[in-house]
């Protein structure tokens, strides 16, 4: 099993991923773009199998209706997607785990907060959590933003099915806001040098050849959502906060306005 991380290079700074497995057959999460997935498939040899969609949004969507049409592959997804994900087929529940190939599955996590209809999945490789695809919840140093859904779920989602992943779990997420939430983070603690640090690895990496990966370590060290009860964060704030969820809240309206 091998995943390709693939830049689309469009406004919104979309990633889609295809998960290369051994037997030459694919699956891929999020399409952008039919086309480039589709000259992807043929130069490697594989044949689709499988669309997975973390959520409806049509930017994480556009690519499914031309790739069922082209391949009669299976769409799966959020039951809260049925009537809104082109070419759905399958809806997975909280907690499903299915197997892609011997020794890998897909844990499946239900992610209220960016809207009602998102999953994250954890990608686990002979029974260890390796990575996870994050879709529009959690960003490289980041979280999403909460227009279709709610703070609280989103706050919600972060402490129960986040805060608590291994250390060495990759994070996969659906675009790449990687330097503005960096940015973000140091506006609100200018003292974390970590951040300062993944900035400039930032500003000398290849987006399109080799996109930075954060693990969830990282993300303790650089995401302001994981630092809830940092004093330079919580003395930044606007007004005063009596609670971690409240200062989780406020950023989410500060960095809704950066």
């Amino acid at each position: 099993m091998k995943i390709h991380q693939i830049y689309t290079g469009n406004q919104l700074r979309n990633f889609t991923y295809i998960i290369q497995l051994n037997n030459n057959s694919a699956i891929v999460v999020d399409p952008w773009d039919a086309e480039v997935i589709n000259g992807f498939l043929n130069n490697h040899n594989l044949s689709l199998s499988t669309i997975i969609n973390t959520h409806e949004h049509w930017d994480h969507t556009q690519g499914n209706q031309a790739l069922v049409d082209k391949h009669g592959c299976e769409v799966w997804a959020h039951n809260n997607g049925v009537g809104k994900i082109p070419g759905l087929t399958r809806t997975l529940s909280s907690d499903e785990k299915i197997e892609i190939e011997k020794g890998c599955f897909i844990e499946v996590l239900d992610t209220p907060g960016h809207c009602l209809a998102h999953l994250c999945f954890i990608v686990h490789l002979n029974n260890k959590a390796q990575y996870i695809f994050t879709g529009d919840i959690l960003f490289n140093a980041g979280v999403g933003n909460c227009h279709d859904g709610s703070v609280s779920d989103m706050y919600t989602t972060i402490q129960e099915k986040f805060v608590n992943l291994p250390d060495d779990i990759i994070i996969l997420p659906g675009h790449d806001y990687l330097e503005n939430n960096l940015n973000f983070t140091l506006s609100r603690e200018p003292s974390n040098e970590m951040a300062k640090h993944w900035l400039e690895k930032y500003k000398q990496s290849d987006i399109y050849t080799n996109p930075l990966k954060t693990t969830m370590a990282d993300e303790r060290e650089i995401n302001t959502f994981f630092r809830l009860d940092n004093n330079e964060i919580i003395n930044n704030l606007t007004h005063e906060v009596n609670s971690e969820k409240e200062v989780f809240v406020c950023l989410r309206v500060l960095r809704d306005k950066w």
